[in-house]
């Protein structure tokens, strides 16, 4: 009989340091989102304000089987022979997708944007269209990636991930100035560096809702001539305007090639889907002197991370192109409708709970976006995750941290409410549960503190403001 075994060096399991990975795994910009997670499973009942992703009464299983055969049925119109279908479906395929020609007719119906199919890359969603376009356009390390101040999480993780340097560009009252992108980035090349690009979503952007004007767009593409600047244009909120308020994407309005294209059918279709889409039709003359575009050089990045969009995918999405007449407008009237009245609604019971002359008493105010998802609410105390936790456990109701969406720091006193996933009585219920949070949160203040922070908060957004900096 033996006695028990002895363990050796052989057992003892690996054991990896977060030091020796990924530095950008422990930036605070790409944890929020797993703690957000995280506070929404452990608080499923919980009405969430946090989640700005589209209703899922629009959605119904039973269409996809149907979206697939319109798709192949499409493909047999084209000639393609019952052979050439299955390798459609169910190879790899073209690396920049194979419903580009589909995207281009869509995108010139519905925004008036006439672009080459050629110029168009279908992706893994619009997050790998950032992704990839900002690891073209940031080659080296004195690159600068300009940012809006507050900016979506997706593209400062992005930027995280691939080391590249970010530079701030603070929004204003209504949105971002095109004075300040000028002048930050002629500070970012006096400071030796060069400011590459700038990411911009100039509808109801995420997370602000601000919504850049027509005059201020033509001066953006302005700066963006006389700083070298590629505008990446994020725009995944524009279909919700009313048609007669919508403004030109900037990539239309673009007559020298300084502006790159995100599109997404995550929220005009479904977001399971994961497709997007870049419009990417500069010029780029390789080391031997051939000319090529910067779709092609974007195909090359993704051949190396997901190989090519899924086929699948992209023939269900295919498949609502076609039934549509490629014309995205016409099936999405019920959902810009369903938005614009949810928008309304938030608006609507914010000022219920918040009456104007009693605002000032609980130190809260808030931007009125005309549409989109978002709404920012500046608070008199701090919104950040331990008051969160404490909003889903003892108040249930769930909201997003502003400093989620500042790289260096700030929106230490704002939240984000979002109004996209819920019907109109949630909406109502939740944002008289987070009434109450900031009342009960006021009350254990006192009132002298309330007016205080109230009015120094205040007081550091003007100076912000007028410096172009941050609060």
């Amino acid at each position: 009989m033996t006695g028990p075994r002895v363990a050796t060096a052989a057992d003892v399991r690996l054991e990896l340091r977060a030091a020796d990975l990924c530095a950008a795994l422990s930036d605070p910009v790409i944890e929020s989102a797993t703690f957000l997670n995280e506070i929404s499973s452990r608080h499923p009942t919980a009405i969430s304000l946090a989640a700005g992703r589209p209703y899922d009464g629009f959605f119904d299983p039973g269409q996809i089987t149907g979206l697939v055969d319109e798709y192949v049925r499409h493909l047999r119109d084209e000639g393609l022979d019952d052979a050439a279908v299955t390798r459609h479906l169910f190879q790899y395929g073209r690396t920049a997708g194979h419903i580009h020609e589909l995207v281009a007719r869509t995108v010139a119906n519905d925004t008036g944007l006439v672009v080459d199919p050629a110029s168009v890359v279908v992706v893994t969603g619009a997050q790998e269209g950032m992704f990839i376009t900002a690891r073209a356009l940031c080659a080296g390390p004195d690159d600068v990636l300009l940012v809006p101040t507050p900016c979506y999480i997706g593209m400062l993780g992005a930027a995280s991930l691939l080391d590249i340097t970010v530079v701030g560009v603070p929004e204003g009252p209504g949105g971002l100035r095109p004075a300040d992108v000028a002048a930050t980035a002629a500070r970012v090349r006096a400071a030796g560096r060069t400011p590459r690009a700038l990411y911009v979503v100039p509808n109801f952007a995420n997370p602000s809702g601000h919504t850049m004007s027509a005059p201020d767009r033509a001066a953006l593409l302005a700066v963006a001539r006389e700083q070298r600047l590629i505008l990446v244009e994020d725009d995944p909120y524009g279909f919700l305007a009313a048609p007669e308020d919508r403004l030109p994407a900037l990539k239309a309005l673009d007559t020298t090639g300084h502006v790159v294209h995100i599109g997404t059918f995550a929220k005009t279709c479904f977001p399971g889907a994961r497709v997007g889409y870049v419009i990417a039709d500069q010029t780029v003359r390789t080391g031997d002197g051939r000319r090529t575009l910067l779709a092609d050089q974007l195909g090359l990045i993704r051949s190396m991370i997901t190989v090519n969009t899924s086929a699948i995918a992209q023939a269900v999405i295919g498949g609502m192109l076609v039934r549509s007449g490629c014309r995205l407008d016409t099936v999405n009237r019920d959902r810009i409708r369903f938005y614009r009245d949810n928008m309304r609604h938030l608006l609507d019971r914010l000022t219920a709970e918040f009456p104007p002359d009693r605002r000032a008493d609980h130190g809260v105010s808030w931007h009125a976006p005309a549409g989109g998802f978002f709404v920012v609410l500046d608070l008199p105390f701090p919104a950040d995750e331990e008051l969160l936790a404490r909003s889903a456990a003892d108040y249930q109701v769930l909201w997003t941290p502003m400093s989620y969406f500042y790289a260096g720091g700030g929106g230490s006193h704002q939240l984000r409410l979002a109004c996209s996933a819920l019907p109109p009585e949630q909406i109502t219920e939740g944002v008289r549960r987070l009434a109450r949070l900031v009342r009960d949160r006021n009350a254990t203040a006192g009132p002298d503190h309330v007016a205080a922070s109230a009015a120094a908060n205040q007081t550091a957004a003007a100076a912000a403001a007028d410096r172009g900096g941050t609060p």
